[in-house]
């Protein structure tokens, strides 16, 4: 057990309290933890009080590992690396970037930035602080400090990795010496990202055991202690997905919606895998077989033609229905097919960056290759694509309810362009094609930056239109599950409240046993003006100003592009025109929720 969690009724700490230990924690090196879960244990057993003996270093420097993650594949990266470095001996701080206070940079020499870019170029929301903070005046210079950054992202959007290039070159300004050329890769990172960490840790370590000694010492006689215990976790991740059966798979829109949503339900028994609210789930899919067969047609390619994957080997058919992407376009297959086909109007599209994001822009790879049948062989065509990479989906239940299951609130993608009805890779499949007993294979993607509070009874204010509704209605399970009433308020919107109110009968039953205090909804296109929850913030302001002064926690989920932004500057008005702040004073002031994890998103 950890300590958020102990219940709140149990734990001999107060909430403060808690919050200082793990801050304390937080800011250790696992050296300096072990000796402190020594020490303590020593403590509790001493017939009189230990004094504490200044015998540990504090100048040893740790290799500090930060990441910024989205999804989790950048925090994937990071612990692989801590634990590489960990096997050779090295002192290793491992950190959220959320978590990790800015001011300590002029404390490290040795750093390894690992993080992600999200929408058009920016940093993910784990990550905005301390991006800001390297631009900002207070930033100190980091003259000595040793320097080494990987970045993620997708090659389908134009500011690919950008903010790994940002940081490093931020750092670079203020003084730090880069000690390995940066690693920007695309979605089908694993080999690349697993050289890149080996070549880092390589360059680190033989800097870090010259300063702090060959290998890290034994504090005190007491680094045999592990600290805290920790939870067992499940054999099964994101290598090493569950395959588990789909339950029930319900539309929950109406029949003249413009949305198709369903709610998707999957049962996790035999797994061992557990989440809580706030988690995501990670979904592999399977293409739709039709339209594989189509290409393999149109390619004039035997079905049953064996390919390579890596070590393994399976028919083509299999291989395109399985592993590989085929609705999400990106530049670098429309290279590699033209190159592959020998088609040189393609290979012109291809060489025109800025054009060929808007060629792909509606296009899937099946319409790349329905308007450019080519020849090539069945192991051309697997070289020119990507790996499937799994769809993340917000976990929409509470394992205190429904046990050894997991909810989704899945939107079905899909539109009609050139000339063929398209869906979207993972949505199609779970929204459209899966059956009851189908199977899928999952994991869970743990989010500790989207949490309930720890203390129970702390207001919580959701806003969530759309599917972003999902998490909140895992939140008032888990709430209705620990007899929490009362001190929660939803934001929802829609186009149409007859046809688009997601979970409607469960609210109304959560607002009538006081599990749900207040509901506030914008129906877009129900009357003449668009109202969206942005405008019900504003309207609402005054209330939720004196909810905030109460200590209310309040979370975004849902479209990171538009929605979120548009709330952002509602709360800053509302601020403003409550609060009498002004505008510099408001920005401070959500900061300082941001800081105090008050203020969390969950946005795509």
């Amino acid at each position: 057990m950890i300590l958020s969690d102990i219940p709140q009724g149990l734990s001999p700490l107060t909430p403060t309290q808690i919050h200082q230990v793990k801050d304390l924690l937080g800011s250790m090196t696992p050296i300096q933890q072990a000796w402190i879960s020594g020490y303590m244990a020593a403590a509790a057993n001493a017939a009189t009080p230990i004094a504490l003996q200044e015998t540990v270093s504090v100048d040893a420097s740790p290799l500090t590992i930060l990441y910024g993650s989205q999804t989790g594949n950048a925090k994937g990266i990071a612990e692989e690396m801590a634990s590489k470095a960990k096997a050779r001996g090295l002192d290793v701080k491992l950190a959220n970037m959320a978590d990790y206070k800015p001011n300590q940079l002029k404390n490290e020499k040795f750093l390894t930035i690992v993080i992600s870019t999200y929408g058009e170029g920016e940093p993910p929301e784990q990550a905005e602080k301390l991006y800001n903070f390297l631009s900002s005046k207070k930033a100190p210079k980091l003259d000595g400090v040793q320097v080494a950054v990987i970045g993620l992202g997708d090659s389908s959007y134009e500011f690919f990795c950008k903010t790994a290039s940002d940081f490093e070159e931020r750092l670079s300004a203020l003084g730090a010496t880069v000690i390995t050329e940066r690693a920007l890769l695309d979605v089908d990172y694993d080999e690349a990202a697993a050289a890149w960490v080996d070549g880092a840790v390589d360059l680190f370590e033989p800097e870090l055991k010259a300063l702090n000694g060959a290998a890290s010492p034994a504090v005190n006689g007491l680094a045999g202690f592990s600290g805290a215990p920790q939870v067992a976790e499940s054999i099964y991740n994101k290598k090493n997905p569950f395959t588990a059966e789909v339950g029930e798979v319900q539309k929950i829109t109406g029949r003249d919606s413009l949305k198709d949503v369903r709610h998707v339900e999957i049962s996790l028994e035999g797994s061992g895998l557990q989440y809580q609210s706030g988690d995501s789930l990670g979904v592999y899919f399977l293409n739709d077989s039709l339209v594989v067969d189509e290409v393999l047609a149109l390619l004039k390619i035997d079905a049953d033609e064996a390919v390579r994957i890596g070590d393994d080997s399976k028919s083509v058919r299999d291989a395109l229905i399985e592993d590989f992407e085929l609705t999400q376009s990106y530049p670098g297959f429309v290279e590699k097919y033209a190159a592959a086909t020998g088609n040189t109007e393609l290979a012109e599209i291809a060489s025109d960056k800025a054009g060929l994001r808007d060629y792909l822009s509606d296009r899937q790879i099946y319409d790349v290759i329905r308007q450019n049948p080519g020849e090539l062989t069945a192991q051309a065509l697997i070289e020119s694509l990507r790996k499937q990479q799994p769809r993340l989906y917000s976990i929409a239940s509470s394992q205190k309810e429904v046990e050894e299951e997991v909810h989704l609130t899945i939107a079905v993608v899909e539109y009609d362009t050139h000339e063929n009805n398209h869906l979207g890779g993972c949505s199609g499949f779970l929204g459209r094609r899966v059956e009851d007993g189908d199977k899928v294979r999952v994991y869970v993607e743990h989010n500790d930056s989207f949490r309930l509070p720890e203390n129970p009874e702390a207001p919580v204010i959701m806003i969530g239109p759309g599917t972003g509704i999902a998490p909140f209605r895992s939140f008032l399970q888990d709430r209705e599950a620990d007899g929490v009433e009362g001190n929660s308020w939803l934001f929802f919107g829609n186009p149409h409240f007859t046809q688009d109110f997601l979970y409607q009968v469960e609210l109304q039953s959560y607002l009538k046993s006081g599990v749900l205090s207040k509901l506030s909804v914008a129906f877009s296109r129900d009357q003449a003006q668009k109202i969206y929850v942005q405008d019900r913030i504003v309207e609402n302001g005054a209330e939720l100003f004196e909810w905030l002064e109460k200590g209310a926690h309040l979370y975004i989920c849902g479209d990171g592009n538009h929605m979120a932004k548009d709330v952002h500057q509602a709360l800053l008005s509302v601020v403003e025109t409550h609060g009498g702040r002004s505008a510099e004073e408001a920005e401070a002031y959500v900061e300082a929720l941001r800081d105090d994890k008050r203020y969390q998103k969950d946005v795509y």
